[in-house]
């Protein structure tokens, strides 16, 4: 086979209409060099504590991307084969996997996100195929070798002013405690993400309720003393750089219990295996709890709801969490919150963020609610929906009701750390097309068009986060 060009089209992702296309391109000038704000996601503190060189290709690009994994075991490539929690595996020959398999990635936003890194970050120019494995694979983990691959390096080159990464209540941010004390300048802080102590269904729930006591001092079998540790937790986590805390919860639903009512539960869930409505009883109520701690401590409150996780219990048992297994599902909004929102959701000193993967409720349920509470700010769309139609969905259904300054921006939510300057990239390219039609509508001017680019862009997400 002929080896194909690889190329980015400097007008990707903008209207193909000429008169909004020109719009696009004038209102994209402006912010396409802005700081990448990333204020939440999964990579990895230790990157940037140890500055330690990526080892190949395939360790950068694929092992951590469960968006590339799980799209070639629905082809049958097994993880095993791909690296995945196999040390034995060569990493050349999984890549090659990957590289004879790119063509299903076509139409999809990881190959757009792929295509990016490969240009622009490693200057390849042919497309990645079978003929051309060996050719990125040395390519690409060559240049990992030299300094300005390093971790800290790729940081600077891309202009991350801060990321935020996710890490749960029993850590004891070693890492960021190194970054912070290496002198160097990048920004990396952590967010509080305290579900392994708040869902009894987590696995390890009662060892991990021992662990807290240990670290905190306080007795994590009793409800006072529960809610004491995560409070400690909680300043530690502020104390290391944290703005925000992340609760990923099967549903949006919340509680506000009685005290009374609440320490009956908290005994139940603490017995070996509790009912699952107790469990997500719990769940609920924890989520108003963690809410009435942001309103002491000023932590902006992120809900991650609506994903079964682990669908592929196969999967789970021999590979762990997050590997591409988690599915979206119907998720009610309206009812679910309105015990926390009744609670907290008319102060306007704090920040409620709310994320959704059902799109059924944008227009029908999230957008008014926001476009009514002082203290709850919209997400953008996320994870199966952070695509180029995603976002031009989410555009189209939340701001009519909720305008642009009830959502908090974009954030790029991933593992992957080259795809983070691509993903951003994809961002301000597609919110830029939807302004310019508004402009090319007449619906807003121009230079209210290029201010909520910017806005878009880099102020929402840096204020909403308190950064």
């Amino acid at each position: 086979m002929t080896v194909k060009p690889l190329s980015l089209h400097p007008d990707r992702l903008f209207p193909a209409e000429t008169d909004t296309r020109n719009i696009a391109r004038r209102l994209y000038a402006e912010v396409a060099g802005l700081p990448i704000i990333s204020p939440h996601g999964h990579t990895d503190p230790e990157w940037w504590a140890t500055d330690a060189p990526f080892g190949n290709a395939a360790e950068l690009l694929l092992h951590p991307d469960h968006y590339v994994f799980r799209m070639l075991y629905s082809q049958g490539v097994s993880l095993e084969a791909l690296g995945i929690r196999n040390p034995e595996a060569d990493p050349r020959e999984s890549w090659r996997l990957f590289a004879e398999r790119y063509h299903l990635f076509r139409g999809t936003p990881s190959r757009m996100w792929l295509d990016w890194v490969f240009a622009e970050s490693f200057g390849l120019d042919v497309l990645l195929g079978a003929e051309t494995s060996d050719l990125y694979y040395d390519t690409i983990t060559e240049k990992l070798a030299t300094h300005a691959f390093r971790p800290r390096a790729l940081f600077e080159r891309y202009n991350i002013e801060v990321i935020a990464t996710t890490e749960n209540p029993l850590d004891d941010l070693r890492h960021h405690k190194a970054i912070r004390d290496s002198g160097w300048g990048g920004k990396v802080i952590t967010a509080y993400r305290p579900d392994p102590v708040v869902d009894p269904e987590f696995e390890g729930f009662l060892d991990n309720l021992k662990t807290l006591s240990d670290l905190t001092g306080e007795d994590c079998f009793n409800w006072n003393g529960y809610l004491a540790a995560h409070r400690k937790r909680r300043a530690f986590f502020a104390s290391m750089g944290a703005t925000s805390t992340d609760h990923g919860h099967p549903t949006a639903r919340t509680a506000d219990l009685s005290s009374a009512e609440a320490e009956a539960l908290f005994k139940r869930v603490t017995q070996p295996s509790p009912s699952a409505e107790d469990a997500e009883l719990f769940r609920a109520q924890m989520l108003t709890e963690m809410a009435g701690m942001s309103a002491e401590d000023g932590l902006v409150m992120q809900i991650h709801p609506g994903s079964f996780r682990n669908h592929n219990p196969v999967i789970f048992e021999r590979f762990g969490r997050d590997k591409g297994a988690d599915i979206p599902m119907r998720t009610e909004y309206v009812e679910a919150l309105r015990p926390l929102l009744s609670r907290y959701g008319n102060r306007s000193d704090m920040t409620i963020i709310v994320f959704t993967l059902d799109e059924t409720v944008y227009a029908r349920e999230l957008a008014p609610l926001a476009g009514h509470y002082p203290a709850l700010k919209l997400g953008p769309a996320w994870w199966f929906h952070d695509s180029p139609e995603g976002m031009r969905r989410f555009r189209e259904n939340m701001t009519e009701t909720a305008g642009f300054y009830n959502t908090v921006g974009f954030n790029d939510d991933t593992r992957a750390f080259l795809s983070i300057p691509a993903r951003h990239d994809v961002a301000r390219r597609i919110d830029c097309g939807f302004l310019a039609r508004l402009v090319a509508e007449h619906r807003i001017e121009e230079w209210e068009a290029a201010e909520l680019a910017v806005d878009l862009s880099y102020n929402l997400a840096k204020a909403a986060y308190k950064l």
